[in-house]
């Protein structure tokens, strides 16, 4: 067990809070430390202690590594949206490589030895095959994938030259919530697909634009492997263990279930879940995304003892469903 807290950077947003209740419910101690522009202190589980600042501002960052005995840190903090990245790169660069880089210094400086990041299979760009493994070629097509491999080199090189060991997730879709209803993705103008889609079905959302009929898949919709946030909050959890259990070494590992559904399919699911019929809007593609997204899991099943309990997209859905209804009773 880690002596010390855990960090969580971005806490109060949506993998975050998920990653926040993995730990308590592991018996972890936890700080977070978010700024609340995206996230909700709401969302935070009252079991951990929130620190409300910018994860750049070093003197408020080091304060607070130092009063919590924080260990090791797990970061989230950071913007997500690809085609915004694309008309808004050096938002990108300044909230995601430059805010990460300050960070990492401070847990240089401090000497936190254990660091988790939140990198994203965005790195992969347009990949040469599916599924794609964590050796294959990274060559991003927007901002955000760039931001996070530039992010992944600034962790190699520190932890070549410091006293400090990684774990970079490289996560896939995200998708459901907590399967106890205890958090989910909150965020107004969600652009995630199933987020979209359970929104239509509540009625917060008149149809479901889908981006793209001409990609090189089975039906010309684009093909992503979803996996649920609990299990990704899971992974967290035990790359930590393995960082603590192997000091000196790091690792890079996706996050997926290794199988990919196309929009249409996962429109399908929500239809099935739903019991009704959700509005398909067909549109051109978005800037900056790929045909097809899916993760060679195999490196992370055998590294880590994590193994998927929600591998299910009707449950996925459901997830999400039941946690889209809660924001409507809590009137968020």
């Amino acid at each position: 067990m880690l002596a010390g807290k855990v960090m969580v950077t971005g806490g109060a947003g949506y993998i975050g809070s998920h990653a926040v209740l993995a730990l308590l419910d592991a018996g972890y101690e936890v700080v977070v430390v978010d700024n609340l522009v995206t996230g909700f202190d709401w969302a935070v589980d009252p079991r951990a202690t929130l620190v409300v600042a910018n994860v750049a501002d070093d003197d408020k960052v080091r304060a607070t590594i130092r009063e919590h005995g924080v260990k090791a840190i797990m970061h989230f903090a950071g913007s997500i949206i690809v085609p915004e990245s694309v008309v808004d790169p050096l938002k990108y660069y300044r909230n995601n490589t430059a805010a990460s880089r300050a960070l990492i210094e401070s847990a240089v400086v401090e000497g936190v030895p254990h660091f988790i990041f939140s990198s994203t299979a965005a790195t992969y760009g347009t990949p040469d095959h599916v599924p794609i493994a964590e050796d294959d070629p990274q060559r991003p097509i927007n901002p955000y994938g760039m931001s996070k491999l530039m992010t992944e080199a600034m962790l190699r090189d520190v932890a070549a030259a410091h006293p400090m060991n990684f774990a970079a997730l490289r996560y896939f879709n995200v998708a459901g919530a907590d399967p106890q209803v205890r958090s989910g993705q909150s965020t107004a103008g969600a652009t995630h697909l199933i987020k979209v889609a359970v929104e239509a079905a509540t009625g917060r959302r008149e149809h479901v634009s889908v981006y793209g009929t001409d990609f090189d898949t089975a039906d010309g919709t684009g093909v992503r492997d979803y996996i649920h946030v609990s299990d990704l909050a899971a992974a967290h959890v035990h790359a930590l263990e393995w960082l603590v259990a192997h000091p000196g070494d790091s690792t890079l590992l996706n996050c997926g279930y290794g199988k990919g559904f196309s929009v249409n399919e996962v429109l399908d699911a929500v239809d099935r879940v739903t019991n009704m019929t959700i509005e398909r809007r067909y549109e051109g593609r978005r800037a900056g995304d790929p045909a097809a997204l899916v993760a060679d899991n195999r490196a992370i099943l055998a590294t880590l003892p994590w193994r998927p309990a929600r591998d299910d997209l009707d449950a996925i859905v459901r997830d999400a469903l039941a946690w889209e209804r809660k924001l409507a009773e809590m009137g968020k």
